[in-house]
């Protein structure tokens, strides 16, 4: 066989640093594309991106050759890099982030999930979904450092 083929799908979760809230609902329209342009350029395909005003979920399908933490990185930086120049000097995602993979069988689940934030978010805050992401993904961690 000489070709690869690879079905990467990762659903990516960071929020600002301290979790401001400083991803208003207008800037989320202008942010969310931008990552979106950020991934494409990339070679990375965005399936679906949203969030709220202290994070964002990104599901990102990554090439063969592509690590997620380098994917991360170039998602954080650029477009923290676009955000302060263009519209808050002071905006900061955190050091860390989440990464979680997705089965092709949860694929439809996983959109509706990233994409309706806002009603997931009357039930539930960050940290909660945060953790209960990684619980659900079988991570262990130690809660002092989760959002230290």
């Amino acid at each position: 066989m000489s070709h690869t083929y690879v079905s990467n799908v990762i659903h990516c979760v960071f929020s600002t640093k301290d979790r401001k809230k400083q991803i208003t609902p207008e800037f989320q329209k202008l942010l969310w594309p931008y990552i979106g342009g950020i991934a494409r350029t990339n070679h990375m395909k965005p399936i679906a991106i949203g969030g709220m005003e202290d994070h964002c979920h990104l599901l990102l399908a990554l090439p063969a050759d592509m690590a997620v933490a380098k994917a991360v990185q170039l998602v954080k930086g650029g477009s923290s890099k676009w955000f302060r120049e263009k519209h808050l000097r002071d905006f900061v995602w955190q050091k860390g982030y989440g990464a979680f993979s997705v089965s092709s069988s949860q694929l439809p689940k996983t959109i509706h999930y990233v994409q309706n934030q806002s009603s997931h978010h009357k039930k539930m805050d960050f940290c909660a979904e945060f953790i209960l992401l990684l619980e659900r993904h079988g991570i262990e961690y130690d809660p002092k450092y989760v959002f230290g």
